[in-house]
C-alpha cells in the first residue's frame, strides 16, 4: 500500500510537472520561438500558449528596448592620441525568430559588434573632432552597428559616446590651449575697442577743426569739470580768441591801435 502510494503521487507529480511546462503565459512585450522536433513553427505570443509536452521546445525572447553599456574602449586617434572611450548603446528585437535563429546569443554578439564598432570609427577620427563633434560621431555609430545587427532582427535605435578620457599631459595642453585662445580674444576685442575709440576722436576733431566755437564749448566744460573738484586754487589759460572780441571793440572806440 505504501509503495502504490508513493507510485501515484509520482505519477501526479510528473504529471502537474508535464501541464506546467505546456502551459505557458507571455507577457505583452514577450514572444515564445517555438520549435518542434527541432523544427521552427514560429512564435507565439502574447496570452496563453499551450505547448505539447516533450514534442516542443520554447525560448522566451523579450521585446523591449535594452539598455547596454559599451566598456571602455583604448583609441588611438588619427593624430596619434590614445584615449579611452565608452559608450551606451540602445537596441530592441524586431524579429524574435532570426534572433534566436541567426545567432547564438544575441546580446553578447550585439555588444561585441559595438566594441569593435566603437574602435573602428572613432580611430579614424582626430581628437578634436572626437571632442567636438559629438553627435555626428554618434549617428556614425548607430548606422553602422544597426547595419551590422538587422541580420539577427535587431534595431538598433541610439548610440551615445559617454566618456572620453584623455592622458593628464593632453588635459594640461589642452588647458594651456584654451587659455591662450581667451588671451587672444581678449586682445582682439581690446583693439577693436582702441580701433573704434580713435575713430570717434578722429571724427571729433574734424567737427571741431571745421566749427571753432566748438573748441571753445569744450573748453567751457574742461573747466566746469575741473571747477567740480575741491581745488583751493584753479589756474587756466585764457584762449587768444576770447581777446579777439575786446581788442575790436577797443579799436572801434579809440580810432585804432598803434602796432
Amino acid at each position: 500500500m505504501p509503495a502504490a502510494l508513493i507510485f501515484i503521487v509520482l505519477v501526479v507529480f510528473v504529471g502537474l510537472s508535464i501541464f506546467a511546462n505546456a502551459v505557458r503565459v507571455v507577457r505583452e512585450y514577450e514572444r515564445l520561438v517555438v520549435f518542434r522536433l527541432g523544427r521552427l513553427i514560429g512564435e507565439k505570443g502574447p496570452g496563453l500558449v499551450l505547448l505539447i509536452p516533450i514534442v516542443d521546445r520554447a525560448v522566451k525572447v523579450g521585446l523591449r528596448t535594452v539598455t547596454m553599456d559599451v566598456p571602455p574602449q583604448d583609441i588611438i586617434t588619427r593624430d596619434n592620441v590614445t584615449v579611452k572611450v565608452n559608450a551606451v548603446i540602445y537596441f530592441r528585437v524586431i524579429d524574435s525568430r532570426q534572433a534566436i535563429t541567426q545567432v547564438e546569443n544575441y546580446l553578447y554578439a550585439t555588444s561585441q559588434i559595438a566594441q569593435t564598432t566603437l574602435r573602428s570609427i572613432l580611430g579614424q577620427q582626430e581628437l578634436d573632432e572626437l571632442l567636438s563633434e559629438r553627435e555626428k560621431l554618434n549617428m556614425a555609430l548607430q548606422q553602422v552597428i544597426d547595419r551590422q545587427t538587422e541580420p539577427w532582427g535587431i534595431k538598433v535605435s541610439t548610440v551615445e559616446v559617454k566618456n572620453v578620457d584623455l592622458p593628464q599631459e593632453m588635459q594640461r595642453a589642452i588647458a594651456r590651449q584654451a587659455e591662450a585662445e581667451r588671451e587672444r580674444r581678449a586682445k582682439v576685442i581690446n583693439a577693436e575697442g582702441e580701433f573704434q575709440a580713435a575713430a570717434r576722436l578722429a571724427e571729433a576733431a574734424a567737427v571741431i577743426s571745421k566749427e571753432p566755437a566748438a573748441m571753445q564749448l569744450r573748453y567751457l566744460q574742461t573747466l566746469a569739470e575741473i571747477a567740480t573738484e575741491n581745488n583751493s586754487t584753479t589756474i587756466f589759460p585764457v584762449p587768444i580768441d576770447f581777446l579777439k572780441a575786446f581788442m575790436t571793440t577797443m579799436e572801434k572806440k579809440g580810432g585804432g591801435v598803434e602796432r
